[in-house]
């Protein structure tokens, strides 16, 4: 029986003291060595306004990793469609899926609207909270609170920023329908009109949904029968949540006869437990920049993470994310994606890691690797 396939989520994270162009390259380097270790597909996320993550125009780099690689699948985690078009996605994707066929994934997710969604939204009554729960070995943190972020002035500066003035993007669920229809070539417009997206129409781009809760891209991805990807080590919280939505909803399709899921863990393997703990140790500084709303800071060193002022409110304000975080040896880390396979039910993992040194980051999934493959 061959093993669960393992695949890599990347930022193109900007190490303190580093450059974008060193994150960029870095990517593709990590990408070849990635595809000689066998993992199974590279996905490049996309984020926006932050100093240390490069990755904000997914596409372009989705480009120049599948040239640089020849059979590693290589997708979106994920285009932000609320930024969008669904014609200028199609478009894109389609150029990559003429020139690199069979190898392209393009994931979706609803961020966007999210953005705006939440501008509108009242906030909430304070609710209860929510104990940590162990389920079968893997921890399930409390939920964590957005409101400090989206209260952000920096929040507010990302939206405006990202959207044409006016311009409100259409629900989740109707762009995904629309960029489905022009992939297949069937799409039609109230008044009836035909548009063909080319590239695009025909092509063989697997598109796939990617969600932290058990809301609408769960649902959706399950009704339209499109393979979902829950995020672990985003929202550890709500994972189950999402998996078990996303289930429940599905529905085969042309695509899949089967739900496929695809949970993700931000992993720090290395020779020894020791070790990956002190290369992980910047970790929750940086997780820390982004939750304060600021924005991601160019990962430090351990040495320089050492330095920063760290409070109580710091280590509460990102501790579903460290506590969840993979850390240890290959064969440590190993064991812990196995309980997280198991309890999700995933039938691949999207390992995620950062270090300050690419050295660190490369052998990290080497280890990892050779360990899960062993």
């Amino acid at each position: 029986m061959s093993p669960t396939p393992l695949s890599i989520l990347d930022l193109s994270p900007v190490p303190a003291g580093g450059t974008v162009t060193d994150a960029l390259r870095n990517t593709v380097d990590l990408a070849r060595r990635a595809e000689q270790s066998g993992y199974h597909r590279y996905w490049l996320a996309e984020h926006h306004l932050a100093a240390g993550v490069a990755s904000s125009a997914p596409a372009v780099l989705i480009g120049q990793v599948a040239a640089a690689t020849s059979v590693i699948r290589v997708g979106s985690g994920a285009v932000q469609v609320g930024h969008r078009t669904a014609l200028s996605v199609v478009e894109e994707f389609g150029t990559l899926a003429a020139l690199y066929p069979g190898r392209i994934d393009l994931g979706l997710g609803r961020s966007g609207q999210r953005r705006v969604e939440a501008a509108r939204e009242i906030p909430a009554p304070t609710a209860p909270p929510v104990e940590a729960q162990v389920v079968d070995g893997l921890l399930i943190p409390p939920p964590f609170s957005y409101a400090r972020v989206l209260a952000s002035p920096r929040f507010a500066l990302s939206s405006n920023l990202l959207h044409q003035p006016g311009a409100q993007p259409p629900p989740f669920a109707e762009q995904v329908a629309d960029v489905l229809a022009l992939l297949r070539g069937d799409y039609t417009d109230a008044d009836g009109l035909d548009a063909h997206a080319v590239p695009g129409e025909g092509s063989d781009v697997q598109v796939w949904l990617l969600g932290s809760s058990g809301g609408e891209s769960a649902q959706l991805a399950g009704a339209l029968g499109l393979p979902f990807a829950a995020n672990y080590h985003v929202s550890p919280s709500s994972v189950l949540d999402a998996v078990a939505a996303y289930r429940a909803a599905f529905q085969p399709s042309d695509a899949f006869a089967e739900p496929y899921v695809v949970v993700s863990a931000d992993v720090v393997v290395a020779e020894t437990d020791d070790a990956a703990r002190r290369l992980a140790a910047p970790y929750g500084p940086w997780v820390r920049s982004i939750r304060s709303g600021d924005g991601a800071i160019p990962f430090p060193s351990p040495e320089q993470a050492a330095a920063l002022p760290w409070t109580d409110d710091d280590r509460e304000l990102v501790a579903d994310r460290v506590d969840t975080q993979f850390v240890g040896s290959a064969a440590t880390v190993v064991d812990q994606l196995r309980t997280l396979q198991d309890v999700t039910t995933a039938d691949e993992l999207l390992v995620t890691t950062i270090t300050h040194a690419h050295a660190d980051r490369v052998t990290s999934y080497e280890l990892l690797a050779k360990e899960w493959n062993h």
